[in-house]
């Protein structure tokens, strides 16, 4: 018998997805050049021309069951250490191989590292705006997710709430900076604060709170936007990192997990991750990807479209009339909905063929989200449909 939980979840379907999909659909109708699809977060710019070489190479070069053969439970031991002496030159770290496993993306990551730190009926923290998938991804662990209420001002950490949410129970808070939906990126002084709260409430409780990050946008980083490596700042933390947007590869779902060597049972946790593969599923992710980004650690795909597709966006948005705090990262902003109910709203963008995710989901109703990771010229096309919107609440 299939479990209640999830068909209970067949009414829950990610928002984002059915935009999507509707678009898809839509552009069959109309073409592609006419749909100004903001919905999912999929990279527009192609992969380094160095990962692409890379992959020619050892394609070409390696043995085909090396490069198609199941890689070691915990990551291959070469990509393991490339990682790490990335991560120590860049953030002047001292992690080692022992510190990182590698998985299928972010949220693999974060699939293990909630896994490591709770035990069924532990809480975590998380602050709204949050990526959606968060709520199963934490609630079918055993752990429950609880959620502080946004700050709609700035999008940064509601301080005025958290307190609120500690108990003995929380073992983890997840954070992801830079933010999906609203783009703000955490500044040292406020995660700074954060780890002085959470040092404070271990002491409490008599207990490790660990602080999971979320980072598969630490790359796209707007210039003189203050964004500090999250894991320098607090000594319990988890780094879940994905190469899905800094490399452009979310197909190929391949990333890791870093251990602070601070962290409390830093020696054992990547062991302990791949014993929560074999009840998960989540292990061994491509030989072939592990291999491949090992010499284009600290490169990237051309992030700078984005950051102009912003600021084409931003200040137009505002001539409009949207209220919307100015994102200092990633490919997506958060503005307010002209009327009350953003779901409304949004279906009234789809009479202009313009496809924006509302924020319910993502713990803000009256907002919606636009994921500007488009061609820069589809961008400067769609401002006559949002003028078109915007034209029906004047």
């Amino acid at each position: 018998m299939v479990p209640e939980r999830y068909k209970e979840m067949l009414g829950k379907k990610s928002v984002i997805r059915e935009m999507f999909a509707y678009g898809a659909k839509r552009a069959e109708e109309i073409g592609y050049d006419h749909v100004f699809d903001y919905s999912l977060g999929n990279p527009s710019v192609p992969a380094p021309k160095d990962f692409q070489e890379r992959l020619l190479e050892l394609v070409q070069s390696e043995e085909p069951t090396k490069l198609h053969g199941y890689s070691p439970s915990l990551g291959i031991e070469s990509t393991k250490n490339a990682v790490a002496k990335s991560l120590n030159q860049r953030f002047d770290m001292s992690y080692q191989s022992k510190h990182i496993f590698m998985v299928s993306g972010a949220a693999g990551a974060i699939a293990h590292a909630v896994r490591a730190v709770t035990n069924g009926g532990d809480e975590v923290i998380t602050f709204a705006p949050f990526f959606p998938e968060y709520i199963p991804y934490i609630n079918s662990t055993g752990a429950l997710l609880q959620i502080v209420p946004a700050d709609i001002n700035t999008f940064s950490i509601n301080f005025d709430k958290l307190l609120e949410f500690f108990n003995p129970k929380v073992t983890a808070v997840l954070i992801n900076t830079p933010n999906n939906p609203s783009g703000v990126v955490y500044s040292t002084q406020t995660l700074t604060k954060l780890s002085q709260i959470l040092s404070e409430k271990e002491k409490e409780y008599g207990h490790p709170i660990y602080l999971i990050s979320d980072e598969p946008y630490r790359e796209i980083v707007f210039n003189g936007v203050d964004a500090p490596y999250v894991a320098k700042l607090y000594h319990n933390s988890l780094t879940c990192y994905s190469f899905s947007k800094s490399l452009s590869i979310p197909g190929e779902r391949i990333g890791y997990i870093a251990v602070n060597p601070q962290c409390e049972d830093a020696d054992i946790l990547v062991d302990v991750f791949g014993q929560i593969s074999r009840g998960i599923g989540h292990n061994c992710p491509p030989s072939l990807m592990q291999l491949a980004i090992e010499t284009v650690l600290d490169k990237t795909s051309d992030l700078s479209v984005y950051e102009k597709n912003k600021e084409i966006l931003y200040e137009e948005l505002k001539k409009l009339g949207f209220e919307c705090v100015e994102p200092g990262g990633t490919f997506y902003m958060f503005p307010r909905a002209l009327e009350e109910d953003a779901n409304r709203f949004c279906e009234r963008a789809k009479e202009f063929d313009l496809l924006l995710v509302p924020g319910d989901s993502f713990g803000c109703k009256g907002h919606f989200r636009i994921s500007y990771c488009v061609d820069t010229p589809k961008v400067i096309r769609s401002l006559e449909a949002f003028h078109k919107l915007a034209k029906i609440y004047k």
